[in-house]
Protein backbone atom coordinates (compact mmCIF):
# COMPACT_ATOMS: atom_id res chain seq x y z
CA UNK A 1 0.00 0.00 0.00
CA UNK A 2 1.21 3.40 -0.87
CA UNK A 3 -0.17 6.75 0.51
CA UNK A 4 0.52 9.68 -1.31
CA UNK A 5 -0.54 13.41 -0.13
CA UNK A 6 -0.25 16.54 -2.36
CA UNK A 7 -0.11 19.97 -1.30
CA UNK A 8 0.68 23.27 -3.26
CA UNK A 9 -2.87 24.15 -4.58
CA UNK A 10 -3.94 27.40 -4.27
CA UNK A 11 -5.61 30.53 -6.24
CA UNK A 12 -3.66 32.31 -8.65
CA UNK A 13 -4.38 34.92 -11.47
CA UNK A 14 -3.86 33.68 -15.04
CA UNK A 15 -0.33 33.66 -16.17
CA UNK A 16 0.84 32.70 -12.83
CA UNK A 17 2.45 29.45 -11.54
CA UNK A 18 2.06 27.18 -8.93
CA UNK A 19 4.35 24.26 -7.72
CA UNK A 20 2.13 20.83 -6.94
CA UNK A 21 3.75 18.17 -4.74
CA UNK A 22 3.05 14.60 -3.73
CA UNK A 23 4.43 13.11 -0.89
CA UNK A 24 4.71 9.15 -1.12
CA UNK A 25 4.79 7.18 1.92
CA UNK A 26 6.60 4.05 -0.06
CA UNK A 27 8.09 4.45 -4.21
CA UNK A 28 9.31 1.26 -5.95
CA UNK A 29 12.37 0.55 -8.07
CA UNK A 30 10.77 -1.26 -10.64
CA UNK A 31 10.97 -0.09 -14.94
CA UNK A 32 7.11 -0.12 -14.65
CA UNK A 33 6.44 2.28 -12.03
CA UNK A 34 5.14 4.87 -13.07
CA UNK A 35 3.60 8.75 -10.90
CA UNK A 36 1.42 11.00 -12.63
CA UNK A 37 -0.90 13.57 -12.17
CA UNK A 38 -4.71 14.38 -13.19
CA UNK A 39 -6.72 16.64 -12.64
CA UNK A 40 -10.74 17.06 -12.70
CA UNK A 41 -12.99 20.06 -12.75
CA UNK A 42 -16.39 19.96 -11.34
CA UNK A 43 -18.62 17.60 -13.75
CA UNK A 44 -15.90 16.59 -16.14
CA UNK A 45 -13.88 13.57 -16.76
CA UNK A 46 -10.67 12.77 -14.20
CA UNK A 47 -7.77 13.27 -17.55
CA UNK A 48 -4.06 12.91 -17.26
CA UNK A 49 -2.19 15.81 -16.97
CA UNK A 50 1.78 14.44 -16.60
CA UNK A 51 3.50 11.00 -15.72
CA UNK A 52 7.31 10.21 -14.92
CA UNK A 53 8.52 6.96 -14.58
CA UNK A 54 10.66 6.41 -11.53
CA UNK A 55 13.64 4.74 -12.75
CA UNK A 56 14.31 6.07 -16.37
CA UNK A 57 12.85 9.36 -15.70
CA UNK A 58 10.92 9.47 -19.00
CA UNK A 59 7.91 11.99 -19.01
CA UNK A 60 4.56 12.30 -20.77
CA UNK A 61 2.27 15.11 -21.04
CA UNK A 62 -1.06 16.01 -22.00
CA UNK A 63 -1.00 18.25 -25.07
CA UNK A 64 -3.14 20.81 -23.36
CA UNK A 65 -0.31 21.14 -20.81
CA UNK A 66 2.95 20.55 -23.21
CA UNK A 67 5.35 23.62 -22.64
CA UNK A 68 3.88 25.06 -19.94
CA UNK A 69 3.72 21.95 -17.12
CA UNK A 70 6.70 20.41 -15.75
CA UNK A 71 7.02 17.05 -13.96
CA UNK A 72 9.91 15.85 -12.11
CA UNK A 73 10.55 13.72 -8.98
CA UNK A 74 13.37 13.28 -5.82
CA UNK A 75 13.22 9.75 -5.23
CA UNK A 76 15.46 10.23 -2.09
CA UNK A 77 12.76 12.22 -0.65
CA UNK A 78 9.66 9.79 -2.90
CA UNK A 79 8.22 13.14 -3.69
CA UNK A 80 6.87 13.83 -7.05
CA UNK A 81 6.59 17.17 -8.75
CA UNK A 82 4.60 19.41 -11.01
CA UNK A 83 5.38 22.94 -11.86
CA UNK A 84 2.58 24.80 -13.51
CA UNK A 85 3.42 28.39 -15.38
CA UNK A 86 1.31 29.82 -17.67
CA UNK A 87 -1.58 28.89 -15.69
CA UNK A 88 -4.92 29.79 -17.53
CA UNK A 89 -8.83 29.69 -16.13
CA UNK A 90 -9.17 26.04 -18.25
CA UNK A 91 -6.07 24.66 -15.85
CA UNK A 92 -8.72 25.22 -12.88
CA UNK A 93 -9.71 21.38 -11.13
CA UNK A 94 -9.01 19.22 -8.36
CA UNK A 95 -5.68 18.09 -9.25
CA UNK A 96 -4.53 14.42 -8.23
CA UNK A 97 -1.43 12.25 -7.53
CA UNK A 98 -1.48 8.54 -8.68
CA UNK A 99 1.26 6.03 -8.97
CA UNK A 100 1.07 2.27 -10.04
CA UNK A 101 3.07 -0.08 -12.30
CA UNK A 102 2.00 0.68 -16.28
CA UNK A 103 3.11 0.68 -19.64
CA UNK A 104 4.37 3.85 -21.35
CA UNK A 105 0.75 3.44 -23.73
CA UNK A 106 -1.36 4.13 -20.36
CA UNK A 107 0.43 7.23 -18.37
CA UNK A 108 -2.61 9.14 -19.44
CA UNK A 109 -5.24 6.29 -18.49
CA UNK A 110 -6.43 6.48 -14.80
CA UNK A 111 -7.55 3.12 -15.09
CA UNK A 112 -4.33 1.96 -15.21
CA UNK A 113 -2.99 3.46 -11.66
CA UNK A 114 -3.40 1.58 -8.34
CA UNK A 115 -2.90 4.43 -5.78
CA UNK A 116 -4.50 7.85 -5.60
CA UNK A 117 -4.23 10.90 -3.10
CA UNK A 118 -6.93 12.70 -1.75
CA UNK A 119 -6.40 16.22 -4.52
CA UNK A 120 -5.37 19.68 -4.46
CA UNK A 121 -7.63 22.36 -5.34
CA UNK A 122 -6.07 24.58 -8.41
CA UNK A 123 -8.10 27.72 -8.92
CA UNK A 124 -7.46 30.49 -11.75
CA UNK A 125 -9.00 33.25 -12.02
CA UNK A 126 -9.45 35.35 -15.57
Amino acid sequence: QVRLVESGGGSVQAGGSLRLSCSASASYADSGYCMGWFRQAPGEEREGVAAIFRVSGRTYYAESVKGRFTISQDNAKNTLYLQMDSLQPQDTAMYYCAAGWLSSSATMASGAYTYWGQGTQVTVAS
